[in-house]
């Protein structure tokens, strides 16, 4: 009996934020180890259905760098990062697309639904939902920026009760163009911006922001953010992870979480626990 008292207690810790979600766009950033464990797979799309059925709005933006580049070596197709940033030749676009579009949306997808969702995955180049241009063509070749987000579209996918899945693909603006690859960091926060998102979530391969002690830092404001990056404590793989909260607390998001994709149920200990896992960043 016990056991079902504590199990009603941790139900009731959660209903102030249930309350205060609900009907609230939440966008998540899928990738890292919750998006190749098998285990860890699942528990998202548990995680992703309890949000849904207590009344939050999920928009999942995913990655999937890892299996864009063994497609890559398993074709014999040369790839190179510059910064951190894949170099997308009009060969590597196509994998780019088949891998991120065909394969690994539709894996989502069909995880979602299996669990007892309504998910449909979609990329950029759906109603030209996202457009893009290049980064920088001669460096980047067809790596991209956004431009602009059709908001309406994703907003009626939601009103139709669909949690949307978006490949980080934009359209181009000539006839018959490729698109462009883009990071799917950055397409996450323009989208929560775009669609007046409540909070982006980040899952991640570590616990958080982490100071020079290795300690997590569980909240910080957008200036100690940029204190961090300029002394040199956030740097490498953390510091576009940074750069898309700044971008989205700036376009109106309340709140950015950086958590780690590693731990089972992290979302759901971010969302409905006091405490939460990981780091939030404000305004």
């Amino acid at each position: 009996m016990q056991k079902k008292i504590e199990t009603v207690k941790t139900l009731l810790d959660a209903l102030p934020f249930i309350k205060e979600f609900n009907k609230e766009i939440v966008v998540i950033k899928y990738g890292g180890s919750a998006q190749t464990s098998p285990q860890l797979k699942e528990k998202f799309a548990e995680d992703i259905l309890l949000m849904y059925l207590v009344g939050i709005k999920p928009v999942i933006v995913h990655g999937g760098g890892k299996k864009i580049t063994d497609m890559l070596d398993a074709l014999k197709i040369d790839t190179t990062f510059i910064e951190g940033q894949r170099v997308t030749s009009p060969d590597v676009m196509r994998i780019v697309e088949m891998i991120l579009s065909g394969e690994i949306n539709k894996e989502i997808v069909s995880l979602l639904n299996s669990h007892g969702a309504k998910a449909i995955g979609i990329s950029g180049k759906d109603a030209h939902f996202i457009s893009g241009k290049p980064k920088d063509f001669e460096k980047w070749g067809l790596t991209g920026n956004i431009t602009d987000v059709k908001a309406s579209v994703i907003h009626k996918l939601i009103d139709d009760k669909f949690i949307p899945v978006i490949a980080p693909i934009a359209a181009g603006e000539e006839l018959g163009h490729p698109g462009y690859n883009i990071n799917a960091d950055f397409a996450a926060s323009q989208v929560a911006k775009a669609i007046g998102a409540n909070k982006i979530i980040f899952l991640t391969d570590t616990p958080g922001v982490l100071n020079n002690d290795k300690e997590l830092l569980s909240s910080l404001t957008e200036d100690e953010v940029i204190a961090l990056k300029n002394n040199g404590t956030i740097h490498g793989g953390m510091v576009p992870k940074v750069d898309a909260c700044l971008e989205a607390i700036d376009g109106g998001v309340a709140k950015a979480h950086i958590i780690d994709g590693r731990l089972e149920h992290s979302m759901l200990l971010e969302l409905f626990t006091s405490a939460g896992v990981g780091t939030e960043i404000v305004k």
